[in-house]
């Protein structure tokens, strides 16, 4: 097992707030407890060593740990901060404007700057893997329930229906106002709002003047510079399906982020299948490749989660050559043999 004082991180696994098994429940549990040293509540605390702020968010443990301050003051905008984003992108709470947008039977909707921002965004990777990713995902999402306790497959011809409404091209953007053109069509921006809250606290962060910080919506891990020392943060990056937290290999950041996507993040098992949560939108069943996961390093968590998912569902081969064209990003993509497959930067 990787010891947290030989990583900042034990792992990358996005430590959700409900899994499929128990095991894997009680694991993450353990690394909330390992990560925090409480039960997994909302605490702030001051150390010799900086700040630290943890909580359960974004449906999710989070961890933010600065480390080069005791000015407690900034916990309080951190914590506005967090409390804002909490429920901005989610599709199920009726006071978002995702929600009102997906449930507006096809009329325009204005919204903020953030979550136009935040679609155009979601647009630009679906452009850019032809589909494979695809923002417009949530009526088949909506039918994949990995919280449940006891979860279930859709039935066939149910997702054939949502996917038939699945189509990013019908997405009308007019500066801030959206029209999903198919009355049934929803967004979901899940593949990257985190990235993209990410990214905001740590731009909070150093305009208070942080220099050095762990910020870890999850498993999105986004760091501000480099530890105290000035060496570099190294994050493992978590074996997939090990239970005892054990990495399979890790990374070096300087003010970089790493977020990695993989089918062992939420998942169950029927009949002898295991499905897990990243959904193909042509199939509206969960991707199936021989990947177990891909990280994808950058100074962007907002494109590094994008990428990750898109990478994922894009394959190993294509979703390679995506990041080999792309500068200042790279990525790791670990095989169903468990193999490690670097991109050329790292």
């Amino acid at each position: 097992m990787i010891g947290i004082h030989q990583y900042e991180v034990i792992s990358l696994m996005k430590l959700t707030k409900y899994h499929a098994t128990s095991k894997l429940t009680a694991f993450l549990t353990a690394i909330a407890l390992l990560l925090t040293g409480c039960s997994g509540s909302k605490t702030s605390t001051q150390t010799n060593q900086g700040l630290s702020y943890t909580d359960m968010l974004f449906d999710t443990v989070i961890k933010i740990q600065i480390l080069d301050s005791t000015d407690e003051s900034i916990m309080d905008g951190l914590k506005t901060l967090c409390k804002k984003y909490d429920t901005m992108f989610s599709t199920t709470n009726e006071n978002s404007e995702l929600y009102k947008l997906n449930h507006a039977g096809g009329q325009p909707v204005t919204v903020s700057d953030e979550t136009a921002g935040l679609i155009r965004q979601g647009i630009h990777y679906s452009k850019l893997s032809d589909g494979a990713f695809d923002i417009t995902i949530e009526p088949v999402s909506a039918l994949w329930d990995f919280k449940a306790d006891k979860p279930t497959v859709p039935a066939s011809d149910t997702i054939a229906e949502a996917v038939s409404h699945v189509d990013y091209s019908k997405v009308d953007i007019n500066g801030n106002t959206i029209t999903l053109k198919d009355p049934k069509a929803g967004i979901d921006l899940g593949a990257i709002a985190k990235g993209y809250i990410a990214d905001q606290v740590k731009t909070y962060l150093k305009k208070q003047g942080v220099k050095h910080a762990i910020i870890n919506l999850g498993g999105n891990v986004d760091v501000i510079g480099t530890k105290p020392d000035g060496s570099k943060y190294n994050i493992g990056i978590q074996k997939p399906f090990d239970e005892s937290g054990e990495a399979i290999t890790s990374v070096k950041l300087k003010d970089q982020t790493v977020v990695t996507s993989g089918i062992y993040e939420r998942y169950f098992k029927k009949n002898g299948k295991l499905y897990h949560h990243i959904l193909d939108p042509l199939t509206g069943y969960p991707c199936e490749n021989n990947l177990y996961s891909v990280s994808v390093i950058t100074d962007s968590s907002t494109k590094a989660d994008a990428l990750s998912t898109t990478c994922f569902l894009l394959g190993y081969k294509k979703g390679m050559k995506l990041i080999e064209k792309m500068d200042g990003v790279e990525a790791i993509f670990i095989t169903d043999d468990e193999k490690v497959h670097s991109s050329s930067g790292i």
